[in-house]
């Protein structure tokens, strides 16, 4: 399964978009958590929003995680064991106030927790070509707050006064 989020916020409907194309490259089950997206899914499974409990188990059992480069959904999925794919918001196409969505992503992926997107026309055989171990990670258990955690140390150092 692949899954979809796009965040809480505004549509990203150039994201939703591609879903049923990529379940047609992939050939697998893609759900979609669109929010408020005004895309109409002929393939793809679409639901506005689901609980955060869900999004965290759905993430957990996907093969993929494609999501927006918003820091909340990147830290989710890493916390599931995944390197979510990303694709920003960009500002030239009103989807952001500004491309900061793209830095986060091109960090992301330059330290190896993400794999960046731009375009997402090009996500069907992105994703078809991408291997599930791909798609995972160091092994990662626990929360966001635990993934954070484990993500700011491995980078990082321990804190200030730790022994």
């Amino acid at each position: 399964m692949i899954v979809f989020t796009i965040g809480t916020s505004e549509p990203f409907d150039r994201l939703v978009s591609v879903a049923d194309a990529v379940a047609a490259a992939c050939g697998e089950k893609v759900f979609v958590q669109g929010g408020h997206s005004r895309c109409r899914l002929a393939r793809a499974e679409m639901v506005t929003f689901v609980p955060y409990e869900e999004l965290a188990r759905l993430m957990a059992e996907a093969r993929v995680v494609v999501t927006h480069a918003g820091a909340g959904s990147a830290l989710l999925a890493l916390g599931q064991g995944k390197r979510p794919v990303l694709v920003p918001r960009l500002h030239r196409h009103g989807e952001a106030i500004d491309d900061h969505q793209m830095f986060f992503a091109e960090r992301m992926a330059a330290l190896g927790l993400a794999h960046l997107v731009v375009e997402p026309t090009t996500l069907p055989e992105a994703l078809r070509m991408l291997r599930e171990e791909d798609g995972r990670p160091a092994p990662r258990t626990g929360s966001l707050a635990e993934a954070l955690r484990i993500y700011l140390s491995q980078q990082l150092g321990p804190p200030s006064g730790a022994a």
